[in-house]
């Protein structure tokens, strides 16, 4: 049973406002927001820091089952609370592809017995398994992607197949989040830069292969198809300014049938820092330019872009090191989510409430989480407390991925996540874990 916990003199950053005051949780539920001097809680003094919803991450790639050599339910879950991540929702390219219910199933048992943070999985949807995610009641899942589904076999993406896509879009019921790139434009890219360099290509032409014209053409014809059947999609990882301006923010999030999303390392690199970072900031879709970067903050902040992702994605260094063709894309990030996303805020760039209603309000709204994603009475006590003033710097030694590094090394954060309680239980406190208790299935409105 998780303590009753009373943080006193706190900034709750929650719903638009910033509030000073005291929180009491119990038994894993939040029970009052005001003055409390409650004689039998556990007291953490909160003075000067800032409490927040916890970050609830829509898009990451803990590679449990059949991936463990890269990261797994626990080491990745456990990198995420050091960051303030309470809740994520985890990609189907793992070993086997998640492409039934019964390794749906599987998947969900791995990480009730290993996930110290809350958990979701989306079902994989491609040309193969179409037929049998259309059987289902699909209005129960959390969400169908195909994403990560390429590496498994060519003319997996949905948005290479406007055929699969009319019927999935005529027919499903739940949120529908691909990865938007046209294969075919990437493909032709890429053999004019083989015969330019042959198989070495240097990574800072990965943008133009992986380019703006294979985004912007794929991410317009989706929300076409989806359109025309009143289908509910998602577009994964935006990574262009000309794609920001296909998506409205003249209506509230809940009405949308079409939403999108930025990754964090998109809002942080721009192609400049390919020459520093090489294969190690090689992601799909690319990292691009400076004013794409300038772009995607834009949309986000004029709410064209719903939500912050990670699309958190360990590999070894040996698998990024490799030539342009052979390395790896992705990179582990989770860790550092919120400390990039405040760093902005210390730069004049965002407010502390629209970094609460990306990272913790809409992505609840987005995928209809029960009781999570807000600090208010009788929801769930995740809960993130930070330290705005804190400087530190991402080394080795600290990261909590398995795989080990990150692309943000050496890097100086001005703030700190201090304390992350997961449904109650202070999981993390200022570097050291409590792991006796896991996480929890996230519910949603259709199947809670």
């Amino acid at each position: 049973m998780t303590e009753k916990t009373l943080i006193k003199n706190i900034n709750i950053v929650n719903g638009g406002q910033i509030i000073l005051t005291d929180l009491l949780f119990d038994k894993g539920l939040i029970q009052k927001i005001g003055p409390n001097n409650d004689t039998n809680a556990r007291v953490i003094d909160g003075t000067g820091k800032y409490l927040f919803p916890g970050i609830i991450d829509g898009q990451v790639h803990f590679r449990d089952p059949g991936l463990t050599h890269k990261g797994d339910l626990y080491t990745e879950s456990k990198a995420a609370v050091a960051g303030g991540v309470t809740s994520f929702i985890d990609m189907p390219n793992t070993f086997p592809n998640v492409l039934t219910i019964n390794i749906l199933n599987e998947k969900y048992k791995i990480a009730a017995e290993k996930s110290l943070a809350n958990f979701g999985f989306f079902l994989g949807v491609n040309g193969d398994n179409l037929d049998e995610v259309l059987k289902l009641d699909t209005s129960k899942l959390l969400g169908v992607s195909d994403d990560g589904l390429y590496f498994t076999k060519k003319g997996n993406l949905l948005a290479d197949n406007p055929e699969t896509m009319e019927k999935l879009f005529a027919h499903c019921k739940s949120i529908i989040a691909i990865h938007s790139e046209k294969e075919q434009i990437v493909e032709e890219n890429e053999q004019l830069y083989r015969e330019k360099y042959g198989e070495d290509v240097p990574v800072e032409f990965h943008p133009l292969i992986r380019s703006e014209k294979a985004c912007y053409e794929a991410t317009k014809r989706a929300i076409d198809i989806a359109n025309k059947h009143k289908a509910r999609l998602h577009i994964l990882h935006l990574t262009t300014e000309a794609e920001t301006h296909l998506f409205r923010n003249d209506i509230p999030l809940q009405q949308k049938n079409i939403t999108t999303e930025v990754s964090v390392h998109h809002l942080w690199f721009s192609d400049k820092d390919y020459q520093r970072l090489g294969t190690l900031i090689k992601w799909n879709p690319a990292i691009k330019t400076e004013k794409d970067k300038k772009g995607l903050l834009k949309a986000l902040l004029d709410d064209r872009i719903d939500i912050v992702t990670t699309d958190h994605a360990p590999h070894t260094l040996d698998e990024k090191q490799k030539p342009y063709f052979q390395a790896m894309s992705g990179a582990p990030i989770v860790q550092h989510s919120l400390n990039i996303m405040l760093e902005f805020y210390k730069q004049g760039l965002i407010s502390l409430e629209k970094i609460a209603e990306k990272m913790c309000h809409n992505p609840a709204i987005l995928y209809q989480i029960e009781k999570r994603g807000f600090i208010r009475e009788g929801y769930f006590a995740d809960l993130t407390i930070v330290d705005l003033n804190a400087p530190w710097t991402v080394a080795k030694n600290n990261i909590l991925s398995k795989c080990g590094w990150s692309p943000l090394e050496g890097t100086t954060f001005q703030t700190k996540v201090t304390h992350t309680f997961v449904n109650g239980h202070l999981v993390y406190d200022n570097g050291q874990f409590d792991e006796t208790i896991k996480g929890q299935e996230l519910t949603t409105q259709n199947n809670g």
